[in-house]
């Protein structure tokens, strides 16, 4: 699929051609979608209204390479938008949000679940909300970090101190100070201890 080429004809009015880009993502789109607005029928309505305002501001697009940055751009403002008004959406400007009990899936033994039975968004739950949305942005809808950065409004170098933070945060949480780093060696607490053992 030529990316460009979809967009320019789009942008004269071609609308089969807009839709040909928007079914490409579709499944994309509604991933985002849910994950904000948390139900299907609210999902489903950010999406259209994310397809009206695709239309009406499609010829504002400079870069043809960048349509699917800027949709989902445009889709989760949109949701915000909704939630703010229903009064459901948590603002990102505060700094904490409170913490909900680790007993659900602690316990008395941290790693009585398995790596797949544990939630994610138990887990995520325990961030706070700027880190919990880099962190599903980046790694759940697997977007880049320009595109994240556009979303927040925040500077790339904020997403990824975000991203890394929360991501130590969570490894604190389920043990993970134990770990390979890019060349395969054990790093952390766990690894001192072997060496000691050998």
């Amino acid at each position: 699929m030529n990316i460009s080429r979809l967009v320019r004809a789009a942008q004269r009015g071609n609308k089969e051609a807009l839709l040909e880009l928007i079914l490409a993502e579709q499944d994309a789109y509604y991933r985002l979608a849910y994950s904000y607005m948390r139900n299907e029928h609210d999902a489903m309505d950010v999406m259209e209204d994310m397809i009206v305002t695709l239309y009406e501001k499609l010829e504002q697009l400079k870069k043809h390479e960048a349509f699917y940055s800027w949709s989902k751009t445009i889709l989760v403002n949109r949701c915000k938008t909704v939630l703010r008004n229903q009064n459901r959406f948590l603002p990102l400007e505060e700094d904490e949000a409170p913490e909900p009990a680790m007993e659900a899936w602690t316990a008395d033994n941290p790693y009585r679940d398995t790596e797949s039975e544990m939630d994610l968004s138990v887990l995520l739950a325990h961030l706070n909300p700027r880190q919990r949305e880099a962190i599903e942005l980046r790694y759940v809808h697997d977007l880049p970090y320009q595109t994240i950065a556009d979303i927040t409004e925040a500077p790339v170098g904020t997403i990824k101190s975000r991203i890394s933070q929360g991501i130590q945060k969570l490894k604190a949480m389920i043990g993970g100070d134990r770990y390979e780093n890019d060349r395969g060696e054990i790093t952390g607490a766990s690894a001192d201890h072997d060496a000691i053992r050998t």
